[in-house]
């Protein structure tokens, strides 16, 4: 009998931003393909214990495994969608005939043009924009263009015979040329607009937007400057990227990270222009290892080792090796195909780039997650440890501070199912000297043990220290003031070299020194918990002093000044949009750059 699928696990790690997911059974048969503007929440719906369809129960009954592809927006995730069920066609998806046509976006002539979907041959009057690859990717775009420039969509038999406005007007996505609202003038500008956005001229669009919005507030005429807000906001919904289409040639984009715990390397495969699938690897590798040193492993075994496998023209990498090109002569004289590896890039192919590193972070998080795993890197420890049996409860200590300023400790806790959140703790540290980690570490420790020697709360079984010998003897001190019963103290000072990997471990105090090997599940496990200490403190600190700043989030990002903020508030419509922007479209943003972007994303997006 195959075990259950864990859900609480699974959702735990899952990601909240817009995707693909795919569901499986327990033969690792496609069931199922769906896309999410927030996974997690999407995917949480799923697990309901009571209210679920037939249908959807059926399905979840099934599942014994779930994939998770992260795209930059929703668009993505259903161009991505579409195309994974028009290839696997699973049981439960609803699945259309195969078009014959692509569709366009046709815009007809007269004094009052109309915007529709259109398929075959291009005989009426007007303008054709595309072809689009999916018909639903036109529908919203249209439905948002819509809301934005009140052009009008009904058939033209329904157009001719009103006498009032209709349902369309009333909820502010027409303005009525039907019945004369609207004049020819106002009309055609709100047609040049569409236009502009059709034949990919958006960024033009936006930036006079802009300038209509400014002249209007200018001019007082609030109510206006707020409707063209609103037009930019919708604009720049519509604006995403279409990575997920509209490249060219056959390639596969191979992204790997390392982090304490292992490695992962997702690959994307692109044929024809079109994102078809991604699948990740976790091979077994010392933490020591590089980036670039994994990815050339990976690639030797994968594209060397099956002689049928369908070669593309090209592999786009996230890291270099010197031994590439050797690869490359290997494979031309064994596939005889020619094959090139890229690694800086630029438009499509750096956004396919950053896709396969992202969902390569996200299948590492969730392995990581993965309770079965825990459960053997904590019998491992003990191994180590040479403890008699497997702990049950880990706590780590860290601590934050810049300067000295709005120091704020962390207490992480951990069991074989994973972290246990709601039992984590933050302590804002008060009255000692700036910067004197000894004493704020000695003031969180007698903060949380003082109740625990009372007799209130559970002690955990190791205590973990992330520090030397100094932090180590600090906790000793703390426990033998407050009587607390024996605890297995584990203190984790880094080497001399500070790379993960070379840790050195002493336990219970200074004298038992020892270090675990770089490929160790325990030492694993001990970095991944520090790990997470540490960014639990980080998180802490930095709300501290955001909120002791009484700053925006904005305004801790370095580099964005106030010229700066206004330009990019404006150049969204606002903070909201600017928040719903992905990071390319950040990096669009005047006097933007890419590695600025990046700093204004991971503000906005930050825990």
């Amino acid at each position: 009998m195959t075990e259950a699928f864990d859900s609480s696990a699974f959702l735990a790690a899952c990601s909240g931003r817009p995707g693909v997911y795919r569901m499986f059974d327990a033969q690792a048969k496609l069931l199922y393909v769906g896309k999410a503007k927030n996974l997690k929440k999407r995917l949480a719906s799923y697990f309901r214990k009571t209210g679920q369809a037939p249908k959807t129960a059926a399905l979840v009954a099934k599942i014994a495994q779930v994939e998770t592809t992260i795209t930059a927006n929703e668009t993505e995730a259903l161009l991505l969608e579409q195309t994974l069920i028009k290839q696997w066609r699973p049981p439960y998806n609803i699945l259309l005939r195969d078009d014959k046509s692509y569709p366009y976006v046709f815009l007809s002539a007269g004094e009052f043009p109309r915007l529709s979907i259109h398929r075959g041959a291009k005989k009426a009057p007007g303008r054709y924009f595309g072809p689009y690859p999916s018909a639903g990717a036109i529908r919203e775009s249209l439905s948002l263009l819509q809301k934005a420039f009140f052009v009008r969509q009904c058939e033209d038999s329904y157009y001719r015979n009103r006498t009032r406005p209709c349902l369309q007007y009333q909820i502010k996505r027409c303005k009525a040329p039907c019945v004369n609202l609207v004049d020819a003038d106002e009309y055609a500008e709100d047609v040049r607009h569409s236009v502009m956005f059709l034949e990919g001229r958006s960024n033009a669009l936006a930036e006079e937007l802009s300038r209509n919005m400014e002249k209007a507030a200018m001019n007082l005429d609030f109510e206006r400057a707020a409707e063209i807000r609103d037009q930019i906001g919708i604009l720049r919904r519509v604006q995403d990227q279409q990575s997920m289409e509209g490249g060219n040639g056959d390639v596969d984009i191979v992204a790997a990270v390392v982090s304490p715990g292992g490695a992962c390397v997702h690959l994307i495969s692109v044929r024809g222009g079109r994102v078809l699938g991604s699948k990740n690897f976790f091979p077994q590798v010392a933490i020591e290892e590089s980036v670039s040193e994994v990815l050339q492993a990976f690639l030797e075994q994968y594209y060397l080792g099956a002689s049928e496998r369908d070669l593309p023209g090209e592999l786009i990498v996230n890291a270099v090796h010197e031994d590439f090109p050797t690869l490359i002569s290997a494979i031309a004289e064994l596939r005889s195909v020619e094959l090139t590896i890229t690694h800086r890039v630029r438009g499509t192919r750096a956004r396919w780039q950053q896709l396969a590193l992202t969902n390569a972070e996200q299948a590492m998080g969730a392995r990581l997650a993965n309770r079965q795993h825990l459960s053997a890197r904590f019998e491992a420890l003990a191994e180590a440890l040479e403890l008699d049996e497997s702990p049950q409860r880990l706590e780590c200590f860290d601590i934050s501070h810049s300067s000295g300023e709005a120091t704020v400790a962390s207490c992480v806790v951990f069991g074989p199912e994973g972290p246990l959140k709601s039992d984590y703790r933050r302590y804002n540290i008060e009255g000692v000297t700036a910067g004197d980690d000894y004493a704020a570490m000695h003031q969180a420790l007698s903060r949380r043990f003082r109740k625990a020697a009372e007799g209130e709360g559970k002690l955990p079984d190791i205590l973990l220290v992330d520090g030397g010998k100094g932090q180590l003897n600090m906790a000793r001190e703390v426990l033998e003031e407050l009587a607390v019963p024996e605890l297995i103290l584990l203190g984790v000072a880094k080497g001399v070299t500070r790379k993960p990997g070379l840790e050195t471990l002493y336990l219970n105090d200074a004298a038992h020194e020892f270090t675990l090997p770089a490929d160790s599940p325990a030492l694993h496990l001990i970095q991944q918990v520090r790990d997470e200490a540490h960014r639990f403190a980080i998180t802490g600190h930095r709300a501290r002093r955001g909120k002791a700043r009484r700053t925006s989030t904005l305004e801790e990002v370095p580099g964005i000044g106030p010229k700066r903020r206004r330009e990019l508030l404006t150049h969204f419509g606002g903070l909201q949009e600017l928040c719903r922007a992905s990071l390319d479209e950040i990096a669009k943003a005047p006097g933007i750059s890419k590695k600025l972007a990046e700093s204004i994303y991971a503000a906005l997006h930050s825990e």
